[in-house]
């Protein structure tokens, strides 16, 4: 059995049930697994070589869902490109991968022009009306291949289901290896962790190319329903969950105090929502309290890695019920073994602080073509997550920080080594830090502290345009700390921790 398999065997039990619920119109299972099935047939005749890649950068939309779902249907291998991403990231990530094929809505070609691979056009109406005359649409695979049979393939569970990237802006991007093994225990575990059954109603509001992915399979495999949403932002997902029916949804934490904070919202607007579930980001126990007092007791998280994807742990509503859980991300889910290990390799009991380690059918087989950075990663089958944390007497994990220098703002990962390659380049600046802070807003929130080289001025603006420029805006810093020499330690580092509580607690001026 593959993950796809998930969809097929719904659409034979609930074929005239309603599988995507799009603005432009309602999907049935019968007529998706139609879809799938067409423009699985029209990859095979474009690349009939079973583990090719097929990039897909697109917005959310029902034909990005059907092209997933395509991917998965004939053998190949999914690289999720993220619409926001720019130009050398995605360029970065295409030299890596090698796809074969592209699929691409007309808002993101000018992120792919000049990359090699075959293209295929998706997206709403107006995209796919635009579509260059040269490249088929996902609508013309559908006409041309109606009626095909899904092709067969053979593969093993190791084999590769999707490469995500988990950063890396400078240098060789590491691309994680998802195995086909590895989304069968997600898909497993998210079902039996929310219980989504065939009445769900499932909000697309975070991106397919992230999280959302990984409740693609499990909503389908129960006869739930997709709904996409008509625009964007909070507006447009209160709307979702007031007039078409949500009943969960998977977002970050900003996008739930973004609910929260609209112009005359109530828990009223959610008439149907029974799991609201964040991830991305941290929570504080304090905006917990707030959210359960708006929404009831609905709220759920968990906790995973691209490496380990989404799932490692899971808080469901329940467990929220007990105040002494809201600092936590929960208990070990089926298929996985979770510890905490010292330096030197011990297992520690419970209680004591050490790096998160994990190990079972939800790791990934490694990093696509880095061999190195893999058994770094993954030594004696325990995956290093590079997060630090306790599991207490009762099974739930605790974490405290991270061992690498990663921020999560507004769901998404921000390395600082990145941000502060792209900054470093400014002829202005001598040296800098990129750290991330505590933000009621985005989770996170990343900043820098720059030292300017002697004569070279520059302002906060000019710099902050400058990274823009070259990573887009999420890793862009929110602010800009200026410093005549940054504090450093006895052998020269510049001391992070420093400047990063500087930040979150400037010092007292003294009044005159």
């Amino acid at each position: 059995m593959y993950p796809i398999d998930f969809f097929w065997r719904a659409a034979q039990r609930w074929p005239e049930r309603t599988a995507i619920d799009a603005p432009d119109g309602a999907i049935s299972y019968r007529a998706l697994a139609t879809q799938v099935a067409a423009i699985a047939a029209g990859l095979v005749s474009i690349d009939p070589n079973p583990q090719s890649r097929v990039g897909i950068c697109a917005g959310n939309s029902a034909e990005h869902i059907a092209a997933l779902l395509a991917v998965l249907a004939c053998g190949k291998v999914w690289v999720p490109l993220n619409p926001k991403s720019t130009r050398p990231e995605i360029r970065r990530i295409i030299d890596a991968t090698e796809p074969s094929i592209l699929v691409v809505d007309v808002a993101c070609t000018a992120l792919l022009e000049g990359a090699p691979g075959a293209r295929i056009h998706c997206g709403p109406v107006e995209s796919r009306l635009a579509a260059d005359a040269q490249s088929p649409t996902i609508a013309a695979l559908c006409v041309q291949q109606v009626g095909a049979l899904c092709p067969s393939f053979v593969l093993p569970p190791e084999a590769t289901q999707a490469i995500k990237f988990t950063g890396g802006t400078t240098g060789p991007p590491k691309g994680v290896m998802q195995t086909y093994r590895a989304w069968m225990a997600n898909i497993s575990n998210q079902i039996h962790a929310w219980g989504f059954d065939e009445h769900e109603r499932y909000i697309v509001a975070a991106p397919i190319t992230h999280g959302t992915s990984t409740y693609i399979l499990p909503i389908l495999a129960q006869g739930g329903c997709h709904v996409v949403l008509a625009g964007a932002g909070a507006q447009a997902v209160r709307t979702a969950f007031k007039e078409r029916g949500g009943t969960a949804c998977f977002m970050p934490p900003t996008l739930v105090y973004m609910l929260m904070g609209l112009p005359g919202a109530s828990r009223s607007d959610f008439p149907h929502l029974r799991r609201l579930i964040y991830g991305g980001a941290p929570m504080p126990p304090e905006k917990i309290r707030e959210v359960r007092d708006f929404f009831g007791p609905v709220l759920g998280t968990t906790y995973g890695q691209t490496e380990a994807p989404q799932i490692l742990t899971v808080m469901r509503p329940e467990d929220f019920d007990d105040p002494r859980n809201w600092a936590s991300v929960g208990r070990t889910t089926w298929f996985s073994d979770l510890a905490i290990m010292a330096p030197d390799g011990r297992l520690l009991p419970s209680g004591e602080v050490g790096e998160v380690v994990a190990r079972g059918d939800l790791l990934m087989s490694g990093y696509w073509r880095l061999p190195e950075k893999t058994a770094e990663t993954i030594v004696d089958g325990w995956l290093h997550t590079g997060d630090r944390g306790l599991i207490d007497e009762r099974g739930y994990l605790y974490l405290k920080d991270r061992l690498k220098d990663m921020v999560i703002t507004g769901g998404f990962n921000v390395y600082p080594v990145d941000v502060e390659n792209a900054l470093g380049q400014h002829p202005a600046v001598h040296e800098c830090a990129v750290f991330g802070i505590p933000d009621d807003k985005w989770g996170e929130s990343v900043q820098a502290a720059v030292q300017l080289r002697p004569g070279l001025p520059a302002t906060e603006a000019e710099l902050i345009g400058f990274v823009r420029e070259r990573l887009g805006p999420v890793q862009t810093p929110k602010r800009i700390h200026f410093y005549e020499s940054l504090p450093r330690s006895p052998v020269g580092k510049v001391l992070k921790t420093v400047v990063r509580e500087r930040a979150i607690s400037p010092p007292a001026v003294p009044h005159c």
